[in-house]
Protein backbone atom coordinates (compact mmCIF):
# COMPACT_ATOMS: atom_id res chain seq x y z
CA UNK A 1 0.00 0.00 0.00
CA UNK A 2 1.58 3.42 -0.76
CA UNK A 3 1.77 6.67 1.59
CA UNK A 4 2.40 10.04 1.40
CA UNK A 5 4.94 12.26 3.39
CA UNK A 6 6.14 15.67 2.87
CA UNK A 7 9.80 15.39 2.10
CA UNK A 8 12.55 17.77 2.66
CA UNK A 9 15.73 19.33 1.10
CA UNK A 10 17.71 15.66 1.58
CA UNK A 11 14.53 14.33 -0.66
CA UNK A 12 15.25 17.22 -3.29
CA UNK A 13 18.86 16.22 -3.46
CA UNK A 14 17.94 12.03 -4.02
CA UNK A 15 14.85 13.03 -6.61
CA UNK A 16 15.66 16.12 -8.46
CA UNK A 17 17.75 13.48 -11.14
CA UNK A 18 14.01 11.72 -11.56
CA UNK A 19 12.89 15.05 -11.91
CA UNK A 20 15.61 15.34 -14.80
CA UNK A 21 14.72 12.05 -16.68
CA UNK A 22 11.05 12.38 -16.42
CA UNK A 23 10.76 16.30 -17.45
CA UNK A 24 12.50 18.51 -19.86
CA UNK A 25 14.92 20.54 -19.22
CA UNK A 26 13.08 23.40 -20.51
CA UNK A 27 10.15 22.96 -18.14
CA UNK A 28 12.48 21.88 -14.88
CA UNK A 29 12.80 25.17 -12.09
CA UNK A 30 16.87 25.12 -10.73
CA UNK A 31 16.78 22.77 -7.88
CA UNK A 32 18.21 26.11 -5.79
CA UNK A 33 15.18 27.57 -6.87
CA UNK A 34 12.84 24.76 -5.45
CA UNK A 35 15.06 24.62 -1.74
CA UNK A 36 14.23 28.58 -1.55
CA UNK A 37 10.19 27.93 -2.45
CA UNK A 38 10.29 24.94 0.22
CA UNK A 39 12.33 27.23 2.62
CA UNK A 40 9.48 29.80 2.10
CA UNK A 41 6.31 27.60 2.08
CA UNK A 42 5.68 27.86 -1.62
CA UNK A 43 6.30 24.73 -2.74
CA UNK A 44 6.56 21.40 -0.93
CA UNK A 45 7.85 17.96 -2.45
CA UNK A 46 5.78 14.69 -1.50
CA UNK A 47 7.27 11.74 -1.52
CA UNK A 48 5.36 8.44 -2.34
CA UNK A 49 6.38 5.52 -0.33
CA UNK A 50 5.54 1.56 0.12
CA UNK A 51 4.03 1.67 3.99
CA UNK A 52 5.63 -2.32 4.16
CA UNK A 53 9.31 -1.50 2.96
CA UNK A 54 9.70 2.04 3.24
CA UNK A 55 10.85 2.17 -0.25
CA UNK A 56 10.55 5.74 -1.89
CA UNK A 57 7.73 4.94 -4.96
CA UNK A 58 6.97 8.18 -6.43
CA UNK A 59 6.99 12.31 -6.06
CA UNK A 60 4.56 15.48 -6.66
CA UNK A 61 6.46 18.89 -6.46
CA UNK A 62 3.38 21.19 -5.76
CA UNK A 63 3.27 24.89 -5.64
CA UNK A 64 1.13 25.29 -2.37
CA UNK A 65 0.87 29.22 -1.89
CA UNK A 66 -1.62 31.35 -4.22
CA UNK A 67 -3.56 33.83 -3.50
CA UNK A 68 -6.36 32.15 -5.18
CA UNK A 69 -6.70 29.00 -2.80
CA UNK A 70 -5.71 26.92 -5.57
CA UNK A 71 -2.41 24.38 -5.70
CA UNK A 72 -0.43 23.76 -9.04
CA UNK A 73 0.93 20.59 -9.19
CA UNK A 74 4.19 21.11 -11.00
CA UNK A 75 6.07 17.83 -10.71
CA UNK A 76 4.02 14.31 -10.33
CA UNK A 77 6.08 10.92 -11.08
CA UNK A 78 6.03 6.92 -10.07
CA UNK A 79 10.16 5.99 -10.47
CA UNK A 80 10.26 3.98 -13.42
CA UNK A 81 10.89 0.46 -12.19
CA UNK A 82 7.50 1.00 -10.32
CA UNK A 83 5.06 1.85 -13.27
CA UNK A 84 2.69 -0.14 -14.92
CA UNK A 85 1.33 -1.06 -11.49
CA UNK A 86 -1.33 0.78 -10.45
CA UNK A 87 0.76 3.26 -8.11
CA UNK A 88 -0.17 6.66 -9.93
CA UNK A 89 -3.38 6.19 -8.95
CA UNK A 90 -3.13 5.16 -5.35
CA UNK A 91 -0.73 8.29 -5.69
CA UNK A 92 -3.20 10.46 -6.97
CA UNK A 93 -5.66 9.48 -4.36
CA UNK A 94 -3.31 10.51 -1.49
CA UNK A 95 -2.81 13.77 -3.37
CA UNK A 96 -6.02 14.58 -4.07
CA UNK A 97 -6.64 13.90 -0.44
CA UNK A 98 -4.01 15.53 0.73
CA UNK A 99 -5.47 19.26 -0.71
CA UNK A 100 -9.01 18.41 -0.35
CA UNK A 101 -9.09 21.61 1.67
CA UNK A 102 -8.28 23.98 -1.52
CA UNK A 103 -10.54 25.95 -3.85
CA UNK A 104 -8.74 22.80 -6.33
CA UNK A 105 -5.94 21.98 -7.81
CA UNK A 106 -3.81 23.02 -11.52
CA UNK A 107 -2.17 20.32 -13.40
CA UNK A 108 -0.13 21.32 -16.57
CA UNK A 109 0.36 18.82 -19.38
CA UNK A 110 3.17 19.68 -21.27
CA UNK A 111 4.94 16.99 -24.08
CA UNK A 112 7.93 17.99 -25.71
CA UNK A 113 8.30 15.66 -28.43
CA UNK A 114 5.19 13.73 -29.14
CA UNK A 115 4.77 13.70 -32.98
CA UNK A 116 1.37 11.44 -32.56
CA UNK A 117 -0.01 13.28 -29.73
CA UNK A 118 -0.13 9.92 -28.22
CA UNK A 119 1.49 10.46 -24.66
CA UNK A 120 -0.49 14.12 -24.35
CA UNK A 121 -3.68 11.58 -25.13
CA UNK A 122 -2.37 9.34 -22.23
CA UNK A 123 -1.71 12.19 -19.84
CA UNK A 124 -4.71 13.97 -20.13
CA UNK A 125 -6.77 10.77 -19.64
CA UNK A 126 -5.42 10.12 -16.35
CA UNK A 127 -6.18 13.07 -15.31
CA UNK A 128 -9.77 13.24 -16.48
CA UNK A 129 -10.35 10.29 -14.59
CA UNK A 130 -9.35 12.08 -11.29
CA UNK A 131 -12.00 14.96 -12.07
CA UNK A 132 -9.79 17.37 -13.47
CA UNK A 133 -11.48 18.98 -16.77
CA UNK A 134 -9.84 21.50 -19.26
CA UNK A 135 -8.75 25.44 -18.82
CA UNK A 136 -9.38 27.43 -22.28
CA UNK A 137 -5.69 29.55 -22.07
CA UNK A 138 -2.67 30.26 -24.11
CA UNK A 139 -0.31 28.85 -22.32
CA UNK A 140 3.44 28.01 -23.33
CA UNK A 141 6.07 26.67 -20.79
CA UNK A 142 9.34 26.44 -22.18
CA UNK A 143 8.61 27.32 -25.76
CA UNK A 144 6.47 24.25 -26.18
CA UNK A 145 1.89 24.54 -25.56
CA UNK A 146 1.02 23.88 -22.13
CA UNK A 147 -2.40 22.41 -21.71
CA UNK A 148 -4.25 23.62 -18.06
CA UNK A 149 -6.20 21.15 -16.26
CA UNK A 150 -8.34 21.65 -12.93
CA UNK A 151 -9.55 19.29 -10.43
CA UNK A 152 -11.79 21.51 -9.02
CA UNK A 153 -12.82 20.82 -4.86
CA UNK A 154 -14.49 23.97 -3.10
CA UNK A 155 -13.67 26.36 -5.94
CA UNK A 156 -14.90 26.80 -9.51
CA UNK A 157 -13.45 24.96 -12.71
CA UNK A 158 -14.34 28.00 -14.25
CA UNK A 159 -10.98 30.00 -14.04
CA UNK A 160 -10.12 30.35 -17.65
CA UNK A 161 -10.52 34.37 -17.06
CA UNK A 162 -7.94 34.50 -14.59
CA UNK A 163 -5.58 31.48 -14.76
CA UNK A 164 -3.17 33.41 -16.44
CA UNK A 165 -3.28 35.28 -13.07
CA UNK A 166 -2.90 32.31 -11.09
CA UNK A 167 0.13 30.86 -13.22
CA UNK A 168 2.03 34.41 -12.88
CA UNK A 169 1.51 33.99 -9.39
CA UNK A 170 3.26 30.62 -8.43
CA UNK A 171 6.21 30.87 -10.84
CA UNK A 172 6.46 34.59 -9.83
CA UNK A 173 7.05 33.42 -6.23
CA UNK A 174 10.05 31.46 -7.18
CA UNK A 175 11.77 32.54 -10.27
CA UNK A 176 13.42 35.63 -11.14
CA UNK A 177 12.07 38.15 -13.41
CA UNK A 178 13.98 36.89 -16.20
CA UNK A 179 13.76 33.37 -15.64
CA UNK A 180 9.80 33.63 -15.58
CA UNK A 181 10.19 35.28 -18.91
CA UNK A 182 11.99 32.40 -20.75
CA UNK A 183 9.95 29.95 -18.94
CA UNK A 184 5.74 30.84 -18.94
CA UNK A 185 4.33 32.96 -21.67
CA UNK A 186 0.02 32.52 -20.41
CA UNK A 187 -2.48 35.25 -21.77
CA UNK A 188 -5.88 35.80 -20.83
CA UNK A 189 -8.25 34.05 -23.45
CA UNK A 190 -10.18 36.97 -25.68
CA UNK A 191 -13.50 36.64 -25.30
CA UNK A 192 -15.83 35.82 -28.14
CA UNK A 193 -18.07 39.09 -29.23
Amino acid sequence: MLALRKGGHRDLERLYSAFELDFDRRELLPKLAIHKAMMAGDQELLVFYDEESGITAGYALVMVRGVYGYVLLKYFGILQWFREQGLGIQAMRLLNRRYADRQGILAELTVFDDAEGDYLRKLRKFFARFGYVDVACDYRLGGAPADLMVKPIKGSADIAPIAHRMIADFYSRCLRPASFEKMVDIRPMRQEE
